[in-house]
């Protein structure tokens, strides 16, 4: 069963008003789907809608586009097709469109002027491929998708092309082993995170996420090892040398543990985890059992490398 979103949802994943959402729904560029008195998108408009959103904010306007189409499907003869479906480019203040097969030279849909074909090797710079997506752009919709429950599993199926398309990315990996971890898929999300180190051993947000994979799945000893070596890497990250301390805890090593709060509280010397360090420090003799850090791992962002 496709999973359905409401206009509000699809307003926030995409960062777009409503109103603007009705107005590409009444020139027909994307259809809801009434049921229970709401209205709903499936995931293949969420791709169409970006598709448009993307188109709008290089220039084309929503009417332009909706006549494109529209004469499209006039000179071609073509039945109503997705945008999913179609490789579109603005060029100038025309929008180029290679439609899906059995057809595929380049046309002008408004003017009827056919183009020399772009697979030949004569790409316009500013071609944009819409319905072959490039790794870039699955990562950006796997991004917009890792930020709600109810979306997730989309955001796994973006990271996944992505990393089809592109299969060194390291960022991809992390950030697919994070949502996976997100959905309790703790051995796929661990899979992600070796692939990443495989990539970039000296990756700390990979050593970081494994580690604390490695302590859901109670395997005390990977996860001290990872978590160890994530704040070798990166000695101020504050969230490893917790994970580490309670990690310790967990194994009753106390002398390390004691080490590990007090690098916390160098970087983190505020909020609830540290008044906890504080009462930890305060006592004498064993500690009580090992607390859970209650915090999302790590994700990548395409701007930020995490590489060191």
């Amino acid at each position: 069963m496709q999973q359905r979103f409401t206009q509000r949802e699809v307003a926030r994943i995409l960062g777009l008003e409503e109103r603007r959402l009705r107005y590409w729904e009444r020139l027909r560029l994307v259809r809801s789907r009434p049921r229970w008195g709401e209205r709903f998108y499936h995931f293949d408009d969420l791709v169409a809608l970006r598709t448009i959103q993307s188109l709008t904010a290089q220039g084309v306007p929503a009417r332009r586009l909706r006549r494109v189409l529209a004469a499209l499907q006039q000179r071609l003869a073509m039945p109503t097709t997705s945008l999913t479906r179609l490789r579109l480019a603005p060029h100038g203040r025309a929008v180029v469109v290679v439609p899906p097969p059995p057809y595929h030279q380049p046309i002008e849909p408004l003017t009827g002027q056919l183009l020399m074909d772009f697979a030949a090797g004569a790409h316009p710079d500013n071609l944009r491929v819409l319905a072959s997506r490039s790794a870039e752009e699955w990562f950006e919709l796997g991004l917009r998708c890792d930020g709600w429950p109810e979306t997730f599993e989309q955001a796994v199926e973006a990271y996944r092309h992505a990393i089809r398309l592109a299969p060194d990315w390291v960022d991809a990996y992390i950030n697919l082993g994070a949502v996976l971890f997100q959905l309790s898929r703790l051995e796929e999300a661990a899979v992600a995170f070796r692939a990443a180190l495989k990539l970039d051993p000296r990756n700390p947000t990979a050593h970081f996420n494994l580690g604390c994979v490695l302590f859901e799945q109670n395997e005390l000893e990977g996860a001290i090892a990872s978590l160890r070596r994530a704040t070798l890497l990166a000695p101020d990250c504050s969230d490893a040398h917790l994970n580490l301390a309670l990690a310790y805890e967990k194994r009753r090593d106390l002398r390390r543990a004691r080490r590990h709060w007090r690098l916390y509280l160098r970087y983190e010397p505020s909020g609830s985890w540290a008044e906890y360090a504080r009462r930890q420090l305060a006592r004498t003799g064993r500690p009580r059992r090992a607390a859970v850090a209650e915090f999302p791992l790590r994700s990548a962002d395409a701007s930020h490398p995490t590489s060191l």
